[in-house]
């Protein structure tokens, strides 16, 4: 107990530290020495380079302490601060330093992130500020990932090829359309311009890491260059190998292993003037033996699971400085998932040997185009407009028959957006500072279809507007509102076919079914946020930065779709032995009226000696009818991170805390969850000259006072300590 206390009080100081500062905004990589590069949607670099080298050394020179820039949140570059809203950009330093192992681990630190589904890779599943699965968009390069499994994970792919990571928190259907009700999460991967500097034309990088927690080895090797004038090409691959997963209370989570292939191709070339074409292909694979359902302890049963995710992506984009009508970029997309189940005992739903499949295809085009325009010399707009359209389509089987709670479906969605960024120097020509406007509207339309039931089919208005004002270069008051929508998915309409089995009474038992509910309405929300920022350089030292930016939101829900599982207690509320008297249902029904709030802070100070910074979160929800919890909250969370810099031996050592408080806000006593405080520490040292140049050593100890604690909606304890160490070596010519 002493020792939670202590980190505690060391938390507490650090926010006390930064609140005492001249104050300031987020720079949404908070671990990085210098701020991420990002990515416009033509694929061009839209900040100078970070404070590594090209093979992802830690320059000798201090950084260049530069804001953190944002493409996801507007479809254009605009600096995270400055937008109104909360933002977050997770760079490459900061990716190394996490040595992530997972998804989970690239976005830990990202206050209003949450994973939920416990330990196992497999089942985990990310929310934001309360909403999860299909709540959340999810893409890749542009691609989206839209697969949806009640107990599998959300999506695949190894962090390994992940060059930068961004989320964008509340509504965003104004642009993104369906699932934009929690908001956005967009990884980016890595290219030949990444890894090479102007005058190299061929490298490669080798790589091997180890964690101890699951007995984990990886393996990476990427081979990259620059074939002619204007083309990039890169090839990477990686192999995961990893077992049972020691936890926090001592005891061993078996039944977990995991043998992972992953691997990217990509192509990009810039021919004649402003043109740009791209092309690549992104592999997942994961032969996993584990429980058919891999989330929380999971059950007694054992299946050998193959998941895949494929990606084939191709781009275009055309983007001339001297043309203020056309900067268009087009991207078209096929991602096919595939997760295979072969039953190895009886002890689940089926018999040994039973292969259980689920698949979801889908195929996507998307085409945006911003036009400018100086309408006076004060007032500067952006007009960002486009399409996007995407089909989806499940198939699913047990054997040669039809698999229970797996509907095959297809459905089809369309949609038409519109956005304007309105840059106003001076408002009304006596009120100081500047004003940015963004409104926003999309018109969307959905069908679905199965044999199973009527089709379902329905229209989306999405309208929001965003407003920042800058006082001062330093000060940001902003407000946003937004309205969202999240179409019913497959398994909510259409699933039929047995949930589980109670083995109690005569064969076959207490049996749940499912329901399906074809007369689903789309779930929506209304949501508004408001906050402040400030943002300083030179505070203490020259060149040094302070920020902070701080939200409090409100969401109001409209039909949000609830999954209710109605099972009777076997001799409390019914009889076992009459046969069907404890038989229950799983069915999605809308709940009239919901109600989500919280609030968000993002600190940082950074110089070229130290980094600092503190990220906090909080979340409630409920049913506004019936005064249930509703959503998958989460308790109020600190994360802390603090780095001290030594360029004199090209090195950084750092140390983050995450910290939750006690959570109560459930229907149900037993998902109550202690407080907890989780320490890791970590070391990077990359020689930026001499012989070892290129050589890149990360060092890492998660939870390394073994810390007991489990997360929220989830029946397993997290991971305990996990030494970490990642040995990596490019040589570029």
């Amino acid at each position: 107990m002493a020792g939670r206390q202590d980190s505690w009080t060391i938390i507490a100081a650090f926010a006390a530290f930064l609140a005492a500062a001249p104050a300031a905004a987020q720079t949404d990589d908070p671990n990085q020495p210098a701020a991420a590069d990002a990515e416009t949607p033509d694929g061009d670099d839209a900040s100078e380079p970070d404070a590594t080298d090209a093979d992802g050394a830690a320059s000798a020179s201090p950084p260049t302490m530069l804001k953190a820039i944002s493409v996801t949140a507007t479809r254009n570059p605009i600096e995270a601060f400055e937008y109104p809203g909360m933002v977050t950009v997770v760079g490459p330093e900061t990716i190394q330093t996490l040595q992530p192992s997972t998804p989970d681990d690239v976005l830990k630190l990202v206050p209003g992130v949450e994973f939920v589904g416990g330990p196992r890779r497999t089942g985990e599943v990310p929310s934001i500020r309360g909403f999860d699965g299909p709540d959340v968009v999810v893409m890749i390069d542009g691609a989206r990932q839209n697969f949806n499994s009640g107990h599998d994970g959300r999506f695949f792919l190894d962090p390994s090829l992940i060059r930068e990571a961004e989320v964008l928190r509340g509504s965003a259907s104004a642009l993104y359309g369906n699932g934009g009700t929690g908001g956005v999460i967009e990884f980016r991967t890595v290219s030949a311009d990444d890894l090479l500097d102007d005058d190299e034309t061929v490298g490669t990088t080798a790589g091997a890491g180890y964690h101890s927690a699951n007995e984990e080895g990886l393996g990476t090797l990427s081979v990259y260059g620059r074939p002619m004038d204007g083309m990039g090409v890169l090839g990477s691959f990686t192999k995961r190998n990893s077992g049972p997963i020691d936890l926090g209370d001592g005891s061993t989570l078996e039944n977990s292993d995991d043998d992972i292939i992953g691997a990217l191709g990509k192509i990009d070339y810039e021919f004649a003037d402003f043109h740009r074409v791209e092309a690549s292909y992104l592999h997942f694979q994961n032969e996993a033996e584990e429980p058919n359902n891999g989330q929380g302890l999971g059950g007694a049963d054992s299946v050998e699971k193959d998941i895949r995710n494929q990606t084939w992506r191709v781009g275009y984009g055309y983007s001339n400085p001297d043309d203020p009508v056309l900067d268009l970029d087009v991207v078209a997309y096929y991602t096919k998932f595939q997760a295979d189940e072969l039953r190895l005992d009886d002890l689940g739903g089926g018999p040994a040997g039973e292969l259980l499949k689920r698949d979801v295809d889908t195929v996507g085009l998307r085409i945006d185009n911003r036009s400018r325009w100086e309408l006076s010399d004060e007032v500067h707009t952006t007009f960002t407009y486009g399409i996007e359209t995407y089909r989806d389509l499940q198939d699913g089987a047990a054997g040669a028959v039809e698999r229970d709670g797996v509907p095959d479906a297809e459905s089809l969605f369309y949609g038409v957006f519109a956005q304007a960024e309105i840059a106003i120097d001076e408002p009304l020509d006596f009120v100081p500072g500047q004003l940015l406007i963004i409104p926003g509207l999309r018109f969307d339309s959905y069908t679905s279809e199965s044999d199973i039931a009527d089709e379902n089919e329905d229209t989306a208005i999405s309208p929001r507007i965003g407003v920042s004002y800058l006082p001062t270069e330093w000060s940001l008051l902003f407000v946003n509102y937004g309205e969202a929508f999240r179409a019913p998915t497959f398994d909510e309409l259409y699933t039929t076919g047995t949930h589980f089995v109670i083995p109690i009474g005569p064969p076959p038992g207490i049996v749940n079914s499912f329901v399906p509910n074809p007369n689903l309405q789309p779930q929506q929300t209304e949501n508004i946020e408001f906050g402040a920022g400030l943002d300083f350089d030179d505070v203490f030292d020259d060149g040094d930065r302070f920020q902070v930016k701080a939200s409090q939101f409100y969401i109001d829900g409209e039909n949000f779709i609830d999954l209710a599982v109605i099972q009777p207690t076997p001799f409390v509320d019914c009889n076992p032995f009459i046969p069907g008297d404890c038989n229950g249902t799983t069915t999605s029904s809308n709940v009239p009226n919901a109600e989500l709030w919280g609030r968000e802070i993002e600190a940082s100070y950074e110089n070229d000696r130290l980094l600092v910074s503190v990220g906090y979160s909080e979340i409630h929800g409920k049913n506004e009818d019936t005064g249930a919890h509703l959503g998958v909250l989460a308790p109020e969370q600190v994360m802390t991170n603090a780095a001290v810099k030594l360029p004199e031996i090209d090195s950084i050592v750092g140390w983050r805390v995450i910290a939750a408080a006690e959570f109560d806000e459930v229907n149900d006593p037993t998902e109550e969850r202690d407080s907890y405080v989780v320490n890791d520490i970590y070391f990077a040292w990359a020689p930026s000259d001499g012989p070892l140049e290129g050589l890149r050593i990360d060092l890492g100890i998660d939870n390394i006072f073994d810390e007991a604690y489990d997360r929220v909606f989830t029946d397993a304890t997290e991971p305990g300590r996990d030494f970490k160490a990642y040995v990596s070596y490019a040589v570029t010519w």
